[in-house]
Order: structure tokens, then sequence, then C-alpha cells
């Protein structure tokens, strides 16, 4: 089930809010209310927001001062924000609405189909990016887990390659000593300690593959 976006709606009139409710419920999603800025930034606190729609004029702090506390959080500085307004001071007015960190400006009364029109636009983006945020993460797991599967891979064969060298390393030991006590020929005891040799070279390569030795560089195998 796909989780529904939420959208902050803020103004100090219920009126307003109530036909901002009427235009926006056809999109089907959660829509949360706000009477006044302090409000506002106090459910940015907890909740997530694809979009917000605020009034400019507010007792108190209104939609600047708002939108300015917004755009220094860094959780939600990225929120886009419409700002909604019953005045119109010009063309500095709109810039200062820009400038307050805003996506668009739209003044009162406003074209009902317009307003939604916009907003779904931000409602599809924040969607959009929290798919790419779950295909994200994951795409994370998965490779953390093949990671820790060919991690896993590996130490068994090693284990068992030790396991079988401490055989062959057994038996060699045993021929040495059996070789000594009975004082064989010099060469039949060269060629034992040749293979010594070599099994030791082969104990120190198979030791390095081993966990904990990762800076160490890759193992070199010995020359047989």
């Amino acid at each position: 089930m796909v989780q529904k976006a939420k959208i902050l709606l803020v103004d100090d009139r219920p009126e307003n809010l109530l036909a901002l409710e009427a235009i926006l419920s056809a999109l089907d999603q959660t829509l949360v209310r706000a009477s006044s800025g302090e409000e506002a930034l106090k459910a940015l606190l907890t909740d997530d927001f694809a979009v917000i729609l605020l009034d400019v004029q507010m007792p108190g702090m209104d939609g600047f001062e708002t939108a300015a506390h917004i755009k220094r959080r860094e959780r939600t500085r990225d929120i886009p924000i419409i700002f909604l307004t019953a005045i119109n001071h010009g063309p500095h007015h709109t810039f200062r609405g820009y400038a307050a960190g805003a996506v668009d400006y739209i003044s009162k009364p406003f074209d009902p189909w317009v307003l939604r029109a916009k907003v779904s636009v931000f409602v599809e983006l924040y969607m959009k990016n929290c798919q790419l945020k779950e295909q994200a993460e994951l795409l994370r797991l998965q490779l953390a887990g093949a990671g820790e599967a060919k991690e896993q891979e590996p130490a068994g064969l090693l284990a068992e390659l030790s396991a079988r060298l401490a055989a062959v390393e057994e038996q060699a030991e045993a021929l040495s000593k059996q070789l000594d006590d009975d004082a064989a020929d010099a060469s039949a005891v060269a060629t034992a300690a040749h293979l010594e040799r070599k099994l030791t070279a082969l104990r120190r390569a198979l030791d390095a593959l081993g966990p904990g030795t990762a800076g160490a560089g890759p193992a070199v195998p010995p020359q047989l």
C-alpha cells in the first residue's frame, strides 16, 4: 500500500482552511491544519510534508517569518512552500515571498483548479522522491547481503583448507620424526625438510587470507 503524502495548510481563519480542504480533498492525501505559524512549526518537528500552503497575513508570526524559520531548519528547508495572500502590494511584495523561499505565490481569490494542479505536482515529486529513497535503501541492503554472503563463502573454504593443511602438517611432522629416529639417509631428511618448508609457506599464505589481514594486501601464493 502506497503511503499518502501529507500537505500542511496554514491559515488563521478556519473558513479558509475549510475551503482549502474542500479544494484539495480530491487529491486523496493527508491534509494537516495549522492555525498559526507557531502551530505549523510544531507540526513540522515530527511529520514530513510534501508541500506547505502558507497564508501570508496572520497575526503574530506572519507567513514570511514562518517561512524563514522553515528554511533555517535542516529537516524542513527543502519542503516547497506556496504562499497564499488576500492582498497584492505589487512586484515588491511578490518578490519578498520568493525571497523567503516560496516556490509559488498565489493571490486570493484563486482558481481552485490551478491550486489543485500546482499542489498535485509537488505531491507527485514527493512520492517519486520517497520511492527513490526506498529503492536506494533496498539496493544498499541487497549489496550488503551479497557482501556478507561473499565473505562467508571464502571463510568456509579457508577453514576447510586450513583443516586439510593441518592434517598434512601432522603427517609431515610424524614423517620427519620417524626419519630422525630411523637415522635415514641425508637425501630423505633433506626431502622431508623441503616438504616442511613448503607446508610452512602454504600455512603463511593461508593465514594471510584470513580475517584481520585486509590491509596487508593480497596474499602471494608460495612457489611450489
